[in-house]
C-alpha cells in the first residue's frame, strides 16, 4: 500500500510538468544518446552507450515514482486553510527564542519540500511541531545544532 501524498496545489502542477517534460524530451533525447551510441559498434567497451543506458533508468525511475505519486495524491484545498491553526499549506512566521530572528516557513508535504525556499515537510522535526498549534504557541525541537525553540507569530493561507 503506498502512503498517501499530501500537495499544494503548486507542488501538483510542477510535479506534473516534471513528468510532462521526462516523458516527452527526456525519454527522446536518451533514445537519440542509446541509438547514437550503438552507430559505435562494440557494445563492451561503449561508455557512451552505458552511459546513456544508465540515465535511462535513472528516468524511467523518476517517472515510475512521480506517478505513483500522482495515484496517491490529496491536494490541499488552500480555500479551506485555517489562519487559526497550522496545517499542510499553512505559511507560519515563527520567531526563534533565542537570537530573535523571525522567520517564515511553508508547511508543505515531504515530495515537496524545500528548506532553500522556506519550505518545510510536515514530517520534517519542525514541521511536525508545528502542524496543529495556534498564534502565540512556543514549540521547542530537538536538531542537530540542539534545541530551537520558536513562538509562532502569525499563520497565514
Amino acid at each position: 500500500m503506498n502512503k498517501q501524498t499530501v500537495i499544494t496545489d503548486e507542488g501538483l502542477r510542477r510535479l506534473e510538468k516534471e513528468l510532462e517534460v521526462l516523458k516527452t524530451v527526456k525519454r527522446k533525447e536518451i533514445a537519440e544518446r542509446i541509438k547514437n551510441a550503438l552507430s559505435f559498434g562494440d557494445l563492451s567497451e561503449n561508455s557512451e552507450y552505458d552511459e546513456a543506458k544508465n540515465e535511462q533508468a535513472i528516468i524511467e525511475g523518476r517517472i515510475s515514482e512521480i506517478e505513483n505519486q500522482l495515484k496517491n495524491v490529496r491536494v490541499v484545498d488552500e480555500s479551506e486553510l485555517s489562519t487559526e491553526i497550522v496545517h499542510i499549506g499553512s505559511r507560519v512566521r515563527v520567531k526563534d527564542l533565542d537570537t530573535g530572528e523571525e522567520e517564515t516557513y511553508q508547511i508543505v508535504g515531504s515530495t515537496e519540500a524545500d528548506p532553500l525556499e522556506g519550505k518545510i515537510s510536515n514530517e520534517s522535526p519542525v514541521g511536525r511541531e508545528l502542524i496543529s498549534r495556534t498564534k502565540g504557541d512556543v514549540i521547542e525541537v530537538e536538531v542537530p545544532d540542539g534545541l530551537l525553540k520558536y513562538e509562532i507569530l502569525e499563520i497565514m493561507k
